[in-house]
């Protein structure tokens, strides 16, 4: 037991103690991370750079790479480092850090792509009042909301998370996540914050309840359409960014609302962070974005393909 306020640093969860292991997940983690900023930085590059892709669907998309980015660049580098180094150390403003942007870039991409889900419902079932509704401005706010949304909500965690005193400093995950600093605390303040994460755990479910009867709508909608090229390019926008989001939302409910008593073996906890945390910052230019025949177009003019 550690008086708070020594506390001047946390011991992340240590993977492996076996050094050629440690090697191997350093260069697991740097690909995954190449491959992630790469994909990302394609997707903005080609929304950037062509003109013809300043639609809001696009200028969503560059939005959620960005936010993919920042996501999985808070956590990745630092335990690249770690591995590297054969330490499991993060300083205590390394991990406030960690924990106010990881939360930040995970909310505005919920909120991102709940937005994403009501461009769809507008493209798809008023169609004729698509230019109206989803305007420049209308875009803009939408994206500013999901941004400032998130910031505030990193912000308020953060803040009710810190302000306990923590008895240990030995976090059983590979980064500083709320669910596992909880189990640190030794007071029973720590009840707020699993309040102020249940409260939010459920706003998130309300914005998935909210995009499963936009699908319903827009599905009925989409097997009305006479032609299967209709309905194939419909499907095609709908189900990839239906997939992901229906992934990072149970899998993060799981990791946040299972209770912090609970005797589910740490690799479990493991695996379900890594689902919600790295999977769809990856994913989601292979199976969202590179799907687009739009971008895939934008990419082969910039690198002259064709």
């Amino acid at each position: 037991m550690l008086n708070s306020s020594s506390v001047s640093e946390f011991l992340l969860l240590d993977i492996s103690k076996v050094r050629e292991l440690q090697i191997l997940l350093f260069v697991v983690f740097l690909i995954v991370y190449l491959a992630t900023l790469s994909g990302n930085l394609l997707i903005i590059s080609a929304v950037a750079l062509d003109h013809h892709l300043h639609t809001p669907m696009h200028f969503f998309l560059m939005n959620l790479a960005m936010q993919d980015i920042g996501q999985i660049s808070v956590i990745i580098p630092k335990t690249m480092a770690n591995s590297l180094m054969n330490t499991t150390h993060i300083s205590y403003s390394g991990c406030v850090a960690q924990v106010l942007l990881f939360l930040f870039f995970l909310a505005s991409d919920i909120s991102l792509l709940t937005v994403m889900a009501y461009d769809r419902y507008i493209a798809i079932c008023k169609p004729l009042h698509y230019d109206a509704v989803m305007n420049r401005t209308a875009c803009i706010k939408m994206v500013g909301c999901a941004w400032i949304s998130g910031l505030l909500y990193g912000v308020l965690h953060t803040s009710a998370t810190f302000a306990n005193p923590f008895c240990s400093n030995v976090v059983s995950q590979f980064f500083c996540e709320i669910p596992q600093l909880l189990k640190l605390v030794c007071s029973d303040l720590y009840r707020i914050e699993i309040g102020a994460v249940v409260l939010s755990i459920s706003i998130v479910f309300g914005c998935f309840v909210f995009i499963i009867i936009t699908y319903v709508n827009i599905f009925t909608v989409v097997l009305k359409i006479p032609s299967l090229e209709g309905k194939q390019k419909a499907f095609s926008t709908c189900i990839p960014h239906l997939i992901v989001f229906s992934t990072l939302v149970l899998t993060g409910c799981f990791a946040y609302l299972k209770p912090t008593s609970s005797n589910t073996s740490s690799q479990l906890d493991l695996v379900f962070t890594v689902i919600y945390s790295i999977f769809p910052p990856m994913l989601n230019p292979l199976i969202y974005s590179m799907r687009n025949k739009e971008i895939k177009n934008a990419l082969s003019k910039l690198f002259n393909l064709r």
